[in-house]
């Protein structure tokens, strides 16, 4: 991720990718299992889906706690907004409408695997993030760089553990999951 100088209000974004040795489906099966995302982040801690749910749909929510080390513990309701099987999988964090964050899984078919890409929109409204902006507002363009930085990383651990798990899968079997 090269230096933009972007501003919060700006809805600075970063994806990522890798191309996975299974299909579409079998990778789905990882993506879509959401309460499974906290074994593939240092910042996530926890997923619990709310209203009775037990999976994505559109319209579901589900509780995500986080944890980091400048920025304390904290939990969010998130909102799937995209629900496609083996395509795509969105959600807003709190208000769907001005959400504080957009994350996305996006699904292709190619080479005979499936190119997994991992994108994400920061804001636009405020976040935990907003309240550092506000005690530094000279350093708003630095703070947001660093943190999408840090979500770049992250999201590179996460698409590369989906790998893992979506190829053992197709050796070992559901089970491994």
């Amino acid at each position: 991720m090269e230096w933009t100088g972007a501003r919060y209000a700006d809805k600075p974004t970063v994806e990522v990718h890798t191309w996975i040795a299974a299909p579409p489906a079998q990778v789905w099966t990882v993506v879509s299992d959401i309460e499974l995302m906290p074994r593939l982040s240092a910042e996530l801690q926890s997923v619990e889906w709310l209203d009775g749910r037990g999976g994505p749909a559109v319209g579901a929510r589900f509780v995500g706690r986080s944890r980091h080390e400048s920025l304390g513990e904290w939990a969010t309701t998130s909102h799937i907004v995209e629900y496609e099987p083996s395509r795509r999988l969105a959600w807003a964090v709190e208000d769907p409408l001005n959400p504080t964050a957009i994350w996305r899984f996006t699904l292709e078919p190619q080479d005979g695997g499936t190119l997994l890409r991992e994108w994400m929109q920061m804001g636009p409204a405020r976040s935990g993030l907003s309240f550092a902006i506000d005690r530094m507002p000279e350093k708003e363009q630095k703070i947001v760089f660093v943190r999408m930085r840090e979500f770049e990383t992250n999201m590179i651990v996460t698409i590369e553990g989906i790998k893992k798990l979506a190829e053992s899968a197709g050796t070992l079997g559901e089970a491994s999951l």
